[in-house]
């Protein structure tokens, strides 16, 4: 029984305190009076729920709502499109870089046998007037027993003329040309041998020596 009794009294109890806390919410609330927008809002939504706008009002209040968003839309594309813009204008190249992209040498200037040296691209570039004797003594070499196959029509696209970059494919030195085992080029820092068609015969460079991209233009060359 008093067990029972016990059970009870902490029913009530809590009954009371859980009705007296939901008092206490609802009276604390009475107090906040809701703002009245009625007189900053449009004669055509004034009482909506009382009596609803007419289909012309509810056209004019689409359509300025779809105008704006198509506004914004378009705005923020042109935006975008500025920015896109500016930035690729920002990274391109300027027009010196791009004057040192390329670069045309008159091959009449260099005579049969010289090998000349130009700057490009702030790398050395050999271009080899090859004689005769060179270019039949490179086309007789066997392919199968080059460290780096490459024909010599691969390697020039006219028999006469060889173009290269003059940087070793070991470690970057740059070769002395007319040197070496095999007549073409000898790099002085770790013994590496090119042949007259820049291929690499002998010693640790890996590879051949570069062959950039570059087109004949008549007696001249473009290189780049």
């Amino acid at each position: 029984m008093v067990t029972n009794f016990l059970k009870n009294m902490l029913s009530k109890t809590v009954a009371a305190a859980r009705h007296l806390t939901q008092k206490r919410a609802y009276t604390s609330y009475k107090d906040i009076s809701v703002p009245d927008f009625e007189p900053y809002r449009r004669e055509s939504t004034k009482s909506y729920c009382k009596r609803p706008p007419s289909p012309g009002n509810e056209f004019k209040r689409k359509s300025f709502t779809y105008g704006v968003g198509a506004g914004l839309i378009v705005g923020g594309l042109y935006l975008t499109k500025g920015t896109v813009h500016g930035l690729v204008k920002y990274m391109a190249a300027s027009a010196d870089v791009l004057a040192l992209a390329q670069i045309e040498v008159d091959l009449t200037q260099i005579a049969e046998g010289v090998n000349a040296t130009f700057k490009w691209r702030g790398k050395p570039l050999f271009i080899l007037h090859r004689t005769p004797a060179e270019i039949e003594r490179e086309k007789a070499v066997p392919v199968s027993s080059l460290r780096d196959p490459a024909t010599d029509e691969e390697r020039c696209q006219r028999p006469e003329w060889l173009i290269v970059i003059g940087v070793c494919t070991h470690l970057g030195c740059v070769p002395i040309a007319h040197a070496g085992d095999f007549g073409g080029y000898y790099c002085p820092c770790h013994g590496s041998h090119f042949d007259a068609a820049g291929r690499v015969r002998k010693g640790p460079a890996p590879l051949n020596l570069t062959v950039p991209e570059y087109k004949f233009d008549e007696n001249s060359v473009i290189v780049g």
